[in-house]
């Protein structure tokens, strides 16, 4: 099952998947985020970095919303991932978490 990771992130991609839930219900599912303060000053207010249960790298990120986000407020986050075929996994991992 899906999950955090220190695993490096580089060379991921976003292939068009995406996930619709709440900041809050992936930090319960997953924990804190790696990176984002929930400022809306950058580009994301939350950033995963998380790996599948086969150890592929993905990861799961507001983008571009610029503003501060409600904790319970529905967003569509993106998946990104070294292929499409790892955030459409990721996708389905993360949707049995959820």
């Amino acid at each position: 099952m899906a999950k955090l990771t220190e695993k490096s992130a580089s060379g991921t991609s976003f292939y068009d998947i995406t996930i619709t839930t709440t900041p809050q219900k992936l930090i319960d599912a997953l924990g804190e985020p790696q990176f984002g303060d929930n400022s809306g000053q950058d580009k994301t207010n939350f950033d995963f970095v998380c790996e599948t249960e086969d150890g592929d790298v993905f990861t799961i990120y507001d983008w571009k919303e610029y503003r501060p986000l409600k904790m319970d407020e529905i967003i569509d986050f993106h998946i990104g991932g070294k292929t499409k075929f790892v955030t459409m996994t990721a996708q389905t991992e993360l949707a049995k978490l959820l």
